[in-house]
């Protein structure tokens, strides 16, 4: 059988296309080695944000106390934690299953591989996929592999017991006894929460010289301070020099020591996985990953890529939005989509969130753009004040000082994550003050900052 269309990979681009190609009437063949779902729902996003919403609730009854409310001898269940984790992650695979089941869907699970792409134009050629012995025909590919944990040239770190990835650490029956997080990162930071909260003593060692280095230096420093003042132990500036079962050896400018843990969680980036795509030799890489373009097409005809693979943006939304672009040139919708990418979300469900979108001070500096900052506490919110006691917070605009379009917004207090969205839309749409402005937000909600901050 020839399929219009054969995704590799199961993950949120390419169930997304999956869902979207067959709604369309287009038979499509979806290949997936492990679970639906990808690293994001499975061994990701998912789980890790249930694992610290439970830690959540044990850390606020522990730290009631503020809000008149008397919690004692307050306990918590971490294999009771770890068996909702896996509830909620196969519930939603389920459901990803029951989107995929028509007519016009097939899944296949196994380890595909990309045998060739036919050299003809666009919708005329075809390429051959293999997996479990039977061989697959399409007229489009689009190859969402994903990404995979970078492993560090680090001297001890491979087959040491004591040293997980962030899968190792999703699947751990009992909590460490102390840990120590390599990388200082989303990732790291956010496991540092979970386990922090949870009582475990922890230590982040990043070579940067702050954490999140890529996020608003004002609002990552709040958290620095927060964590530091809470217990956690952060050393920035310093570099791992070599891992010897459970002790870490490190260095910075001023001095060389070693540290011990129970645990040893290494965090300190993901990379495209390019695995089953060797036949295409002559598909052109970016930085170890596949460069695309607009519409996420690849240098070859009939290959797409989207998501992780790609190395533009590793978050799962940039993904299914890539695969929704994707197939929607693929079955060339009118009018054409493209990426916001200037646009994208991003949020570290740290404790206080941090969530932003656009450029930040230092990029509007670096491309030579005269903006205006505003920027108040977040005590400027009354809902914020009476649910965040003793809690500043922090929300910041980068305005564009010559035409007055928002460019970009960062903040940190919870929950900013679910009204950063009310940000990327004026991003998206080149919204300016005084347009802002006339968006009305609902009182009392934290989400009125970005009225009062205008």
């Amino acid at each position: 059988m020839r399929y219009f269309l054969a995704i590799i990979g199961g993950g949120p681009a390419g169930y997304t296309a999956a869902e979207k190609a067959s709604k369309a009437g287009k038979d499509v063949v979806l290949f997936e080695q492990n679970a639906l779902g990808g690293t994001c729902l499975n061994v990701g996003c998912i789980p890790t944000k249930s694992l610290l919403y439970g830690a959540k609730q044990y850390f606020n009854a522990t730290h009631a106390q503020k809000y008149g409310v008397a919690a004692e001898n307050v306990t918590f269940d971490f294999a009771a934690m770890q068996k909702r984790k896996t509830i909620v992650v196969r519930k939603l695979v389920a459901g990803i299953k029951q989107r995929l089941n028509n007519e016009h869907c097939t899944v296949v699970n196994g380890n595909a591989t990309v045998l060739s792409s036919l050299p003809c134009g666009e919708g005329q050629g075809g390429v051959f996929v293999s997996c479990n012995g039977q061989l697959y025909e399409a007229q489009y590919i689009m190859i969402c592999t994903g990404s995979t944990n970078f492993v560090p040239p680090i001297p001890g770190i491979k087959d040491n017991p004591a040293v997980w990835d962030s899968t190792d650490a999703l699947a751990a029956a009992e909590l460490p006894k102390s840990i120590i997080i390599v990388g200082g990162g989303v990732i790291g930071m956010e496991f540092a929460t979970l386990y922090h909260e949870l009582g475990v003593p922890v230590t982040v060692i990043e070579a940067m010289p702050t954490i999140l280095p890529n996020l608003d230096p004002e609002v990552v420093q709040i958290l620095l301070d927060k964590y530091r003042k809470a217990g956690i132990n952060i050393l920035t500036s310093t570099k791992v020099e070599s891992i010897d079962g459970n002790i870490v050896s490190i260095s910075s400018s001023t001095s060389s020591t070693s540290l011990t843990s129970d645990k040893i969680l290494v965090s300190v980036g993901r990379r495209a996985n390019l695995q089953g795509l060797e036949a295409l030799n002559e598909l052109e890489l970016e930085r170890g990953a596949i460069k695309i373009d607009e519409f996420c097409k690849t240098n070859l005809p009939n290959v797409y890529a989207c998501g992780d693979v790609t190395g533009k943006i590793m978050l799962a939304h940039v993904a299914s939005r890539q695969a929704e672009v994707a197939v929607g040139r693929m079955l060339k919708e009118i009018p054409l989509q493209r990426i916001a990418y200037n646009a994208i979300p991003s949020v570290v469900y740290t404790n206080p969130e941090i969530a932003s979108v656009g450029i930040t001070e230092a990029q509007a500096e670096s491309m030579s753009i005269p903006v205006e900052v505003k920027k108040l506490p977040m005590t400027f919110s009354g809902r914020f004040m009476a649910e965040n006691e003793g809690e500043t917070g922090l929300c910041k605009m980068i305005v564009d000082a010559k035409n007055h379009s928002v460019l970009g917004v960062h903040c940190i207090g919870n929950p900013c994550s679910e009204f950063i969205s009310a940000a990327s839309f004026a991003v998206r749409n080149g919204y300016t003050v005084p347009e802002f402005r006339q968006v009305v937000f609902p009182h009392p909600t934290v989400s009125e900052i970005l009225h009062e901050i205008l």
